[in-house]
């Protein structure tokens, strides 16, 4: 099995990344990255997994249609990843879905089987909530729109990492491939990454995976770039490196068999104490790369 896949290596049909469970070998995350031009259109079927349509780049409409009826969703979208936080929607299983963009754009969809069928909704930008995590070096954004414990879904867990040019993120390394009730959730995770170019010099980083001693043993160390994507069934992840200049961006796709949707990690016992130096650092100054947009009155 690879588990680092380069740009295009993960692409079918109209997608630019497409990951399936069955792809992927395991049984509920997904990730499909759709690239539209000004006007294009894609419709798919949701089937039996639960989806959030998110602009990586540009804006767009959404129009679910179920048995019920359609609803159609203006999304804002943003120029980049790394000028803003995004609107989103929610598609829910067994529904259909269309995605018209005027002006062009990349977009994301994140994906899990699930079982129950939830309505569909918009997700405003306003209401994302945005995160620091760790100081120093280790400092980094998280945006939290499709957490646990944010937005309601099935088994889906989804959200956006920031790690400015020269730190380290996903660290100290953690897992999560146990369960482990209250301490440890068993979650297949997908990372996506894109990476801020400097004078026309494209960025890229690097990504670790070490075996836990459970599954797969997977064992990656990767150089990642634009449009890559790195597949963890198991193991102990991080660092995620973005090099001195390049701010790094990576999505990250999660969901598992647990009855619970919860985010529950295991730090590794030989780096978990880098956690007890964050009090006496401050926060890369740089962070956050942006806020929330304020709710219109």
């Amino acid at each position: 099995m690879t588990y680092h896949l380069p740009a295009g290596k993960a692409a079918a049909g109209p997608y630019a990344v497409d990951i399936t469970p069955e792809r992927a070998g395991w049984g509920f995350s997904a990730l499909k990255v759709l690239d539209l031009p000004p006007g294009g259109t894609h419709t798919f079927d949701a089937a039996g997994s639960e989806w959030i349509v998110l602009p990586l780049a540009g804006g767009c409409t959404v129009t679910v249609a179920e048995d019920t009826g359609e609803q159609t969703f203006e999304l804002a979208g943003r120029p980049d990843v790394f000028s803003g936080v995004s609107d989103f929607v929610y598609v829910p299983r067994d529904a259909a879905a269309t995605v018209i963009s005027p002006g062009g754009g990349r977009f994301a969809l994140t994906g899990a089987r699930c079982e129950r069928r939830l309505p569909a909704r918009y997700g405003p930008a306003f209401d994302v909530p945005v995160e620091l995590r760790g100081t120093g070096n280790c400092s980094r954004q998280v945006n939290n729109f499709g957490a646990a414990g944010v937005f309601e879904c099935d088994r889906l867990i989804a959200v956006e990492v920031i790690t400015p040019g020269g730190n380290w993120s996903s660290f100290p390394p953690h897992k999560h491939d146990e369960d482990r009730p209250g301490e440890e959730s068993v979650l297949e995770e997908i990372y996506y990454f894109e990476f801020a170019a400097h004078d026309g010099t494209p960025g890229l980083g690097y990504q670790r995976v070490s075996p836990s001693g459970r599954g797969r043993g997977t064992d990656v160390l990767a150089e990642v770039r634009d449009g890559d994507v790195v597949l963890i069934p198991d193991g102990w992840h991080g660092p995620s490196m973005a090099v001195p200049g390049h701010h790094m961006y990576y999505l990250n796709v999660m969901a598992g068999p647990g009855a619970e949707r919860a985010w529950l990690i295991c730090d590794h016992p030989g780096h978990a104490w880098i956690r007890d130096t964050w009090p006496a650092q401050p926060v890369d100054p740089r962070l956050p790369l942006y806020t929330a947009h304020e709710r219109s009155r």
